[in-house]
């Protein structure tokens, strides 16, 4: 989980919701979506056609399978464990789901589960989860003074069954991700207050830390088509007591473990995701003039200026691309309150020419 923002902004993560318990049957054969049963809308004049996923209950965080159909999420359900408090993120397990809602299933049962990613073959998924670690605090996912400690990697088959445990320690592992080629997986540890950029062979071998920073706390590793480029976003802990907290975008060489930051206005540049054509990422920033309002952008690795994508009077974030670049996955705020009723939404971005084409 991209579990690192101010408590007093971000609590609300907790995507309160409930779930229904009905798996429905599992997705066997290639589909694509099937738009008899969503419609996307233009909202409003400046934003493309979007829809909200049928059949989902809140949820963060949600990535595209190889497919661009399925979507693996963090969703709440009522048989996760319970937040630590009311105002605590957490109460979260992995689900599949289309973006047209005719299929969803369960990955895990137990615990309490963060980020998760199907990996390029579209047979096996990896995902976060305290489910082996009930004897540690439950702790919060959006408090980096609180996360869950006994938060480890897990892989397993598409369908939650043959289920490996990947790391095994008393720190905090999630923010996980897997390279296009799907050899290599990357994630965010915390040791000793302190966040940084990991990586391991997909079979969990070789694990290693590619960042190595004391102010920095880098996190939300992507790659970017090359297999070998990462996005990031990173704040300073000497930086994190303002609001909102100052954050940068860097790609990382997974080779030198050099970083390059790709913005420099002291702003919060936060939940950078790369898009297929290796020349651009999406991300979220709070409006100049209204910082209660977080938008999500298109932003250039060449330096362009960003572009805007979403105009809603609230809160919308955790963008993902599509692997064919003609969709966006983020979470809208549809509540009363700023981040209250979280909910998945899917952009129609084709018009942008981001896809692997280009």
């Amino acid at each position: 989980m991209n579990s690192y923002l101010k408590y007093s902004l971000v609590s609300v993560l907790v995507v309160v919701a409930g779930c229904s318990q009905n798996e429905t049957e599992k997705q066997t054969t290639a589909e694509s979506t099937d738009y008899s049963l969503v419609t996307p809308t233009q909202v409003n004049e400046q934003e493309m056609p979007t829809w909200l996923i049928p059949n989902m209950p809140e949820s963060a965080e949600a990535y595209y399978g190889p497919d661009s159909y399925h979507i693996i999420a963090q969703t709440q359900d009522p048989d996760a464990v319970r937040p630590s408090s009311a105002r605590a993120a957490g109460g979260a397990l992995t689900w599949i789901t289309t973006d047209d809602g005719k299929h969803k299933w369960r990955v895990n049962d137990s615990g309490q589960d963060a980020c998760s990613y199907i990996l390029p073959d579209g047979k096996q998924v990896v995902f976060t989860s305290t489910k082996d670690r009930p004897d540690l605090p439950v702790g919060n996912w959006s408090d980096e003074g609180d996360y869950p400690q006994g938060a480890e990697l897990y892989m397993a088959d598409l369908d939650g069954k043959n289920v490996r445990r990947l790391t095994n320690n008393d720190v905090y592992d999630a923010e996980v991700s897997v390279s296009p080629d799907g050899s290599k997986i990357v994630f965010t540890r915390q040791i000793d207050g302190k966040l940084d950029i990991w990586m391991m062979n997909s079979d969990g071998t070789g694990e290693h830390q590619l960042t190595f920073t004391d102010d920095w706390q880098e996190g939300a590793p992507f790659f970017l088509p090359d297999n070998k480029t990462l996005t990031m976003r990173a704040w300073k802990r000497s930086e994190h007591e303002i609001s909102p907290t100052p954050m940068t975008v860097f790609t990382v060489d997974t080779d030198t473990g050099k970083a390059t930051p790709h913005t420099d206005d002291g702003w919060m540049n936060w939940a950078p995701y790369p898009t297929p054509d290796g020349k651009h990422y999406v991300f979220v920033r709070p409006l100049l003039d209204n910082p209660m309002n977080w938008e999500v952008f298109l932003g250039s690795l060449e330096g362009k200026d960003p572009v805007r994508l979403t105009f809603n009077d609230s809160f919308d974030g955790f963008p993902s691309v599509s692997p064919d670049g003609t969709k966006m996955l983020f979470t809208r705020s549809v509540g009363k309150h700023f981040m209250s009723d979280l909910y998945t939404f899917v952009m129609d971005i084709s018009s942008l020419n981001v896809g692997p084409e280009n």
